[in-house]
């Protein structure tokens, strides 16, 4: 299979709500990212998230082996330091191999739950 995917993707911006309705983990409001590994070879990956009011935090590595896909809850991040909520971030994604990036929020602050899914920016 030719490559598919890019090794730097950029999330601009988001924000992960506080509040939340219903029972945790599963109504915890919540970002996410899936990432997607279509090489042969597993991806090292390092996320940096970036603030409007403070200094940049990371690299948080992860590993998404190859031929697999990976999801990570942005609330999960927590070495060099936990992510806060209702903070403005954005995010810069580097792998050693091409990947595919998707994010999803998901705002369950009111009864009605909200749920967006994007692609990530490929450099």
């Amino acid at each position: 299979m030719s490559e598919i995917g890019k090794k730097i993707w950029a999330i601009p911006g988001s924000n992960i709500p506080l509040e939340q309705t219903g029972p945790e983990p599963d109504f915890t409001s919540h970002d996410s990212l899936w990432m997607l590994n279509a090489t042969d070879e597993d991806a090292q990956v390092e996320i940096t998230i970036y603030y409007a009011d403070r200094e940049p935090v990371g690299p948080y590595p992860l590993e998404v082996e190859a031929r697999r896909v990976r999801q990570v809850r942005f609330n999960d991040l927590i070495d060099p330091q936990a992510m806060p909520l209702e903070t403005d971030y954005g995010a810069v994604i580097k792998a050693s191999v091409p990947i595919v990036v998707q994010f999803s929020t998901m705002d369950t602050r009111q009864a009605a739950n909200s749920r967006s899914i994007v692609i990530g920016y490929g450099v």
